[in-house]
């Protein structure tokens, strides 16, 4: 329970009591600096996503960090466990990086401001033309030179099973030419969702394979593509398991 409490009162300071003059102070160095404002807002994140994964008394073993390329963009590709998938993922990314997320983040007061900022695409999985719309856009940021992350099961799994993959969550790659990173978790759920509402340690797993480039892929090239990395991602899952 004091986890718990501790993570809640980190949550109020950083998003509320700071966050709100923080937000100000990124608004205003955002009319003479664009990019700069872009990087501030990311450290802020990665120092909020430390300070939960500090206070929830969570240890985090990463591999394949060399992966990530530091120069271009990729477009992260993961399974989805927990809300925790975040907090865990977000310190480790080396360029600018936003994700695609359900409309109903976009509700939640604060947090909507801090994930805008980092251009984050709100996806509305009713709406067909809104999917394309986001799959458009997605693919303008990974031409701009910025990451995105996708959870292509649409929604978070706790069996030992991936989900079936969208297919629409790999065709920003296709469109733009960037290569595809898979991205894997393990126990991300054990923290949180397994014993709603509190918060619990424990080690977390987090592997990045290498970037797969699919620039001219035909249709069959890029069918083989979303069932490979489906599979690696459920290889690495048992591995790491």
């Amino acid at each position: 329970m004091l986890r718990t409490i501790l993570v809640l009162i980190w949550i109020l300071v950083v998003f509320v009591l700071l966050g709100i003059p923080a937000l100000l102070v990124l608004l205003v160095t955002g009319l003479f600096s664009p990019v700069l404002k872009e990087k501030l807002t990311q450290r802020y994140v990665v120092l909020v996503c430390n300070g939960i994964t500090f206070l929830s008394g969570v240890k985090t073993q990463v591999s394949g960090l060399e992966n990530i390329p530091a120069d271009r963009a990729v477009l992260f590709i993961s399974n989805h466990r927990s809300f925790f998938d975040i907090f865990t993922a977000y310190r480790y990314f080396k360029t600018r990086t936003a994700c695609v997320a359900k409309i109903e983040w976009k509700k939640l007061p604060v947090l909507n401001w801090w994930m805008m900022d980092l251009k984050c695409i709100f996806l509305d999985r009713k709406n067909a033309r809104e999917g394309l719309r986001c799959i458009i856009k997605a693919a303008e940021e990974l031409r701009g030179g910025r990451s995105i992350w996708i959870c292509p099961e649409g929604t978070r799994g706790h069996s030992d099973t991936l989900l079936p993959f969208h297919e629409g969550s790999f065709k920003a790659a296709f469109q733009s030419g960037a290569p595809i990173l898979p991205m894997t978790f393990t126990r991300t759920d054990d923290v949180f969702e397994k014993h709603l509402p509190w918060v619990k340690p424990g080690t977390v797993r987090l592997h990045f394979d290498a970037p797969i480039e699919v620039k001219g892929l035909g249709r069959a090239q890029q069918k083989e593509v979303i069932g490979q990395v489906r599979d690696l991602i459920q290889k690495r899952y048992d591995e790491m398991v």
